[in-house]
């Protein structure tokens, strides 16, 4: 069986690995004032757009999720007949469209696309399965990364689908953004109660910065502690410590919202990266989707990956 992939753009893994592994893509597309982009997943254009246009008006962007009419176009056109069966993992429902609209899209193309598969010479089902990964940046890495992994082996469709969605509600996300000025801003312009006015102010008063946390689509402050270097370091320090007590996936993904080279300067990169390669963790580091910096802000930082559920200390 021809097994495809499918995730949406605001999933934070590297173009290449995506390309490599045959991933399709879902761009979003993110325009601020009259400037446009549909992010497609690379890196130098994201950081383009960013510095032409985020940094000073990013919190005033409008985000497009592909709408259901193209994402039916997309499966009738190329993937019911490259494949037999096709996982999309959309970032979590409760902060996109995207799986609503690939939801929806679903119903038509399994409605429609016999014929197209018989005039390309397959008169087999073509099945289609959304899966919510429950999750945002780095932490939506998880999933398409097992998939891939699953695929290669040779698993049956209905064992990486149970995989999946075991795995969706295990998969974590941390960020620290580096901006809470930025952050507030941008839920304010969203209409989104997430961080406070006064949390805001308190926060750049005194240098206050954030450890969130998002967990099955639920979103939250796990630690609060001054300066940005001093979170990043321990971030930094309780992933390594969840990566020495055993993740459920030979996996963690990293995201940034800049170069990545200034990413692998801060305190605790290091420690974290050769925890990664004594317990065999593969880490996939990538710039922050153009959705993402948007949303949270240039300099921002992100840390996914899948485990037992937690606390964080």
């Amino acid at each position: 069986m021809r097994i495809g992939i499918v995730v949406d753009s605001a999933c934070d893994l590297p173009l290449a690995w995506l390309e490599a592994n045959d991933v399709r893509l879902l761009p979003v597309t993110v325009r601020i004032g009259g400037a446009e982009l549909a992010d497609h997943r690379d890196e130098q254009a994201t950081l383009d757009f960013v510095n032409a246009h985020v940094v000073e008006r990013g919190h005033t962007a409008e985000t497009s999720a592909f709408p259901a009419e193209r994402i039916k176009d997309l499966f009738l056109d190329q993937l019911v007949i490259d494949y037999d069966y096709v996982f999309c993992l959309t970032v979590t429902r409760s902060r996109s469209q995207i799986h609503d609209n690939a939801t929806a899209a679903s119903f038509a193309i399994l409605n429609e696309y016999r014929p197209i598969r018989a005039r390309a010479g397959h008169n087999t089902p073509f099945a289609l399965r959304v899966i919510d990964s429950q999750q945002v940046f780095a932490g939506q890495g998880i999933l398409p990364v097992e998939a891939v992994r699953l695929r290669d082996a040779g698993a049956a469709a209905p064992d990486i689908r149970s995989r999946l969605e075991l795995l969706a509600g295990h998969s974590y996300a941390y960020m620290v953004p580096r901006d809470l000025g930025y952050l507030r801003a941008r839920t304010k312009h969203r209409g989104d109660r997430s961080v406070g006015l006064l949390a805001a102010t308190i926060g750049g008063a005194l240098d206050i910065k954030p450890i969130l946390h998002c967990h099955r689509g639920d979103t939250g402050p796990v630690a609060k502690l001054r300066g940005f270097e001093p979170a990043i370091e321990k971030l930094f320090g309780f992933a390594t410590r969840r990566v020495e007590a055993g993740l459920l996936t030979p996996t963690l993904c990293l995201s940034y919202g800049g170069e990545l080279e200034a990413m692998r300067w801060l305190p605790g990169y290091e420690a974290l990266i050769a925890a990664c390669k004594a317990h065999n963790i593969e880490v996939f580091e990538t710039v922050m989707s153009l959705t993402g910096m948007v949303n949270v802000g240039v300099g921002s930082l992100t840390i996914g990956f899948a485990a037992e559920a937690h606390a964080f200390s």
